[in-house]
């Protein structure tokens, strides 16, 4: 096909990435999770002196504590949904050239364009000469080697937010060519620095208290942006140890090609890879955000195939941790069966607790049943707090009570559980032991 002809979904999934007055500034509709309304830059500072106090408290009740931030805080999130879509735009033109050529069934990471057949694509769509094209390649490892996978294509990105000339890529709707980095501004390129700046004075925070910082998911059209920028903190701060934890959504359907590919660089550039796998936390909103500007629904169909992958990531993590112990992941789960599936895997693969590679993690005041024979078996296993304004978290935690499903069930068991401790103590006579 050629450049410009349509792939079907791509024109729906350009969508999910444009910015909508309704969805990025604004928090209509997310009863589970704060989104920060953007107010101004002095606000931004505010959070993350807000987050400096929450590092200090994290450090001062518990050893090797983590301390979550969420970058809607940090950053506007108009210029997050407009920086995911010039992310999204880079890789999809790439997907768009591998399967010109023959390389559509391939899994991501397995993708590999030949330099030479790249360069005479972009010089055939009027988009650079071979000369400027082969500018590009200077400097970097890919002067060396003779094709490009995904991870040098985002690599080369980096170098051409500095260049004059503005790139143009296709539009597939249009066939036109249009630029890349159309809505990117000086204000934008400030925005960038900005938040980059508040990544780095929590991250040092974080290493002086001997606490980790782990970067929460949020909405799907920010999501490109935020792991973006917190691979970058990654790339910084997690030479020795897993410091910085990027959380991965696994009611996505990206969310395997997320992992194995971040994964993948953090093995090519030799840093730690720290993540939180939870299930999701904001399914209504996409699907109505989806159903509304005309796009495919980023969300796994079912709670099922959510399940699958939530494993199949673990799976790699806990692999990636056997082979070469330069990676932690912390399992954010009410779901007995997948902590289940953990232990299970890691006593296969001969991951052992007192390693602390892999950790847990539960909300405070729900699955007690869980945290605790955890604890107790000496596992590493954190409970989540949630504090602020009664009428901010009531709705967070009762997202939480919908999220998981076959919940009620679970706390008539706690209910039930509890209710023949009692009886144990009171016919023993230990009450209050």
């Amino acid at each position: 096909p050629s450049p410009s002809s349509s792939t079907p979904g791509a024109e729906q999934k350009e969508k999910q990435y444009r910015a909508h007055q309704g969805f990025g500034d604004h928090h209509g509709g997310v009863t589970g999770s704060h989104t920060y309304f953007y107010a101004d830059e002095a606000k931004c500072d505010q959070h993350m002196e807000t987050f400096l106090r929450c590092i200090d408290a994290s450090s001062g009740s518990s050893e090797d504590g983590f301390s979550a931030i969420k970058l809607t805080a940090l950053a506007r999130p108009q210029f997050l949904v407009r920086f995911s879509e010039v992310l999204v735009k880079w890789r999809r033109f790439f997907l768009q050239m591998a399967a010109e050529q023959g390389q559509a069934g391939r899994a991501v990471l397995e993708m590999k364009l030949e330099v030479e057949k790249l360069q005479e694509a972009l010089a055939n769509l009027g988009i650079v000469t071979k000369a400027e094209s082969q500018e590009w390649f200077v400097g970097k490892s890919l002067g060396t080697s003779s094709t490009v996978d995904l991870l040098d294509w985002n690599s080369l990105l980096d170098s051409h937010t500095k260049i004059s000339k503005p790139l143009l890529i296709p539009n597939r709707q249009t066939g036109q060519l249009e630029p890349l980095f159309s809505r990117f501004s000086e204000e934008e390129d400030l925005q960038m620095k900005r938040v980059l700046q508040r990544m780095d004075v929590l991250a040092k925070r974080a290493i002086e208290k001997g606490v980790r910082l782990m970067v929460d998911a949020e909405q799907s059209y920010f999501q490109p942006a935020i792991s973006h920028l917190t691979v970058e903190t990654q790339r910084r701060f997690n030479r020795n140890q897993a410091i910085i934890f990027n959380t991965y959504q696994c009611y996505l359907r990206e969310a395997y090609d997320n992992v194995t590919g971040d994964l993948e660089l953090s093995r090519r550039e030799g840093w730690h890879f720290g993540t939180k796998l939870v299930r999701g936390a904001y399914m209504e909103q996409e699907r109505e955000r989806a159903a509304q500007m005309g796009y495919e629904d980023p969300i796994n169909p079912t709670y099922e195939k959510t399940n699958e992958m939530y494993h199949r990531c673990l799976d790699y993590v806990l692999e990636e941790i056997k082979h070469r112990r330069k990676a932690s992941v912390m399992v954010a789960s009410h779901n007995e069966d997948t902590v289940k599936f953990t232990l299970r895997r890691m006593m296969e693969l001969g991951i052992h607790p007192s390693e602390k590679k892999v950790c847990f993690g539960q909300l405070l005041g729900m699955c007690d049943q869980i945290t605790f024979p955890l604890g107790q078996a000496g596992f590493p296993v954190y409970k989540y707090v949630p504090y602020g304004p009664v009428n901010e978290v009531l709705p967070y935690l009762s997202r939480r009570a919908q999220e998981n499903r076959g919940f009620m069930q679970r706390a008539n068991r706690e209910r039930d559980l509890l209710w023949k401790e009692v009886k144990r103590r009171l016919l023993t006579g230990n009450l209050f032991s």
